[in-house]
């Protein structure tokens, strides 16, 4: 399966929202040495009941805007 990810770092609160076909994920983590994404892979891992192995960044490593697929 392959999402759209807008990612917004150090936000008050971490919740993932559905934003039409894309998702909006919500983050405290700083955008610095990959902790932000660490901590989204973590989130979609939780939100999708997947293992964090199963996800990985497509496109859009350093974007706010993520192309990310799961493989279940």
């Amino acid at each position: 399966m392959i999402i759209n990810v807008r990612v917004i770092p150090r936000a008050r609160v971490q919740k993932i929202v559905a934003d039409g076909d894309n998702l909006r994920v919500y983050t405290n983590a700083a955008p610095t040495d990959g902790a932000a994404n660490a901590a989204v892979i973590k989130m979609l891992a939780t939100h999708y009941d997947v293992p964090k192995s199963c996800i990985r960044i497509v496109r859009g490593e350093t974007s706010h805007d993520k192309v990310i697929e799961i493989i279940k």
